[in-house]
């Protein structure tokens, strides 16, 4: 295989943020993948990067440098083709190893996380690390902040991680998050506060790949080709100021971002099309996709995970929801949640039965278990069907797949509903810049997009370092979406929870404040996988000073 340094391959004169490509290593020493996407004014060497920082350049250096060089934890990858039991279910799919979720990555914030990923997929691929604020070169995503590792290749991540929390890693290619191409990354805390005697990482996810011949791919291709008339996203819907955030007693959302996959549809594949799939929570429409399958750390109801502790243990529950389409409502029977963190930061601590988990979201809770063995169910919010895990603590037999506890219907938290904790929150600040965010299209069209433009990675919405920011989200469709900033957190009105994801509802609007502090090119866009496949994408650029 051949590989170029950092110095070979910027020392070109490749880098090229104004148009969007960079080919990004972290030191000069470090190798990454050869392979060229071809796209955007990257291709001409001789074109300057223009007014925006360059996601190699040295604004970003100096953040970094400022998070600080800790102990190096080295990992090693491979992206592959992969056989998958789901329980009692084998399919043919891509994974991290032979793992579904992939083997998790646990470091301890002040590290330096090195990670070089072999790509033994049929097509490019990368690594996004969802959640963290890093070095913009490490983000992950082709043609804003590195080439594709292409077929055949590898390349290192080497960052920083500067703050504790539940973080995971997956492709910003195509529709490949939808396969098994996820893990958990989980940062520990060095003085961390919480007391508990257990720790569990859920890692909850929709699935569709290889089932029946079916392909996320092919899925793509089924949903944009539209419903015509049957327009279930559309409409202008309007505009609701009031709410907490634009939730509406838990609307939470999705996210993904454009991933070139080249799979071609199944001929034999069943629909995947789904219809008249509501929820209150949600607005309205609840998601587009049918998936056969909802998963709990990858198995089905019908062979669920067994979680162990003894009665009166206070276990630390770390929820990712990892799906492409999916909303979840997560309970676990018998008992109540006190929610302590979201998105990797501290809230205020509050007290549930149930919580909604948008795709992106992270939650953690700590609850204190009860004698006995109790279902720990994830319903598909507005799809009926659910995944399953137990918490055994005793004798007894286990609970039917189909269970569903009572504390799926009891007192429900969403993120408008809590509080960021006193270390964490912003300073009382009036915004420097204001930048609204139409989002738009309809299911009618599937022409998902933001402010009526569909994505291209040359496009830059400015910010300069120092600023604060609000991101002001118009829904104007009637579904809902959620939010991915990539690179940063940002705080929810009236004090609201620090994250770096957050429903917007149908016809509702959400506005969020940030501190741009993190220079570089950022993703910014729903976490529906296929909604940003179609357009409902763009970038966050700094300005040069």
């Amino acid at each position: 295989m051949r590989t170029h340094t950092r110095r070979a391959v910027l020392g070109a004169g490749i880098a090229a943020a104004g148009g969007g490509l960079l080919a990004a290593c972290s030191t000069a020493d470090q190798k990454g993948s050869a392979g060229h996407s071809g796209h955007g004014a990257a291709d001409n060497p001789a074109q300057a990067p223009g007014d925006y920082v360059s996601p190699d350049g040295p604004e970003v250096a100096a953040a970094e440098a400022k998070r600080g060089s800790g102990p190096v934890r080295k990992v090693a990858l491979t992206a592959t083709a992969a056989k998958l039991d789901l329980g009692g279910r084998t399919v043919g799919s891509w994974a991290y190893g032979d793992e579904l979720p992939g083997k998790e990555v646990r470091v301890t914030a002040g590290d330096t996380l090195e990670l070089t990923l072999a790509n033994h997929l049929p097509e490019a691929t990368s690594l996004h690390w969802h959640g963290l604020a890093l070095r913009n070169d490490m983000d992950g995503v082709p043609d804003v902040t590195q080439r594709p590792v292409k077929a055949g290749g590898s390349f290192t991540y080497r960052f920083a991680v500067a703050h504790p929390g539940t973080y995971w890693f997956h492709p910003h290619s195509g529709v490949q998050q939808d396969r098994g191409l996820y893990a958990p990354l989980i940062v520990e805390d060095p003085k961390e506060p919480l007391k508990y005697d257990k720790e569990w990482v859920v890692v909850l996810d929709d699935w569709v790949d290889g089932v029946d011949g079916s392909t996320p791919d092919a899925v793509l291709a089924e949903l944009s080709k539209g419903m015509g008339g049957m327009d279930h996203g559309s409409g202008s819907g309007g505009m609701d100021m009031g709410g907490h955030g634009g939730m509406d007693h838990g609307g939470m959302d999705h996210g993904a971002h454009s991933m070139g996959g080249t799979d071609k549809p199944s001929p034999g594949g069943p629909s995947r099309m789904l219809m008249g799939a509501t929820s209150k929570l949600l607005g309205g429409d609840a998601g587009d996709v049918d998936y056969p399958y909802h998963l709990v750390n990858g198995r089905t109801p019908e062979d669920p995970q067994t979680f162990r502790a003894k009665p009166g243990d206070r276990v630390r529950i770390r929820f990712i929801n990892a799906g492409g389409d999916t909303a979840y409502r997560v309970a676990l029977g018998g008992h109540t949640m006190t929610v302590t963190h979201t998105d990797g930061y501290p809230v205020a601590h509050a007290t549930t039965d149930a919580l909604l988990l948008g795709m992106g979201e992270r939650y953690d809770v700590v609850v204190t278990a009860e004698d006995g063995v109790f279902p720990l169910t994830a319903l598909a919010e507005g799809k009926k069907r659910t995944g399953l895990a137990l918490l055994r603590t005793g004798g007894g037999a286990a609970p039917d797949a189909s269970v569903r506890p009572k504390e799926l219907d009891g007192r429900l938290l969403t993120a408008d509903r809590l509080k960021a904790d006193g270390q964490v929150r912003l300073a009382s600040r009036t915004p420097d810049r204001t930048i609204r965010f139409d989002l738009t299209g309809s299911m009618a069209k599937y022409d998902w997009a933001i402010n009526g433009k569909k994505y291209a990675p040359s496009q830059r919405y400015p910010v300069r370092a120092g600023e604060r920011v609000r991101l002001s989200f118009r829904n104007s469709t009637t579904m809902w979406h959620p939010m991915h900033l990539h690179g940063h957190t940002f705080e929810l009105p009236d004090g609201g929870p620090r994250k770096d994801t957050a429903i917007v509802l149908p016809g509702r609007s959400l506005d969020v404040d940030l501190d741009a502090d993190n220079p570089g090119l950022w993703m910014l866009h729903c976490h529906n996988v296929y909604h940003a496949e179609s357009g409902m994408m763009t970038v966050l650029g700094y300005r040069k000073k």
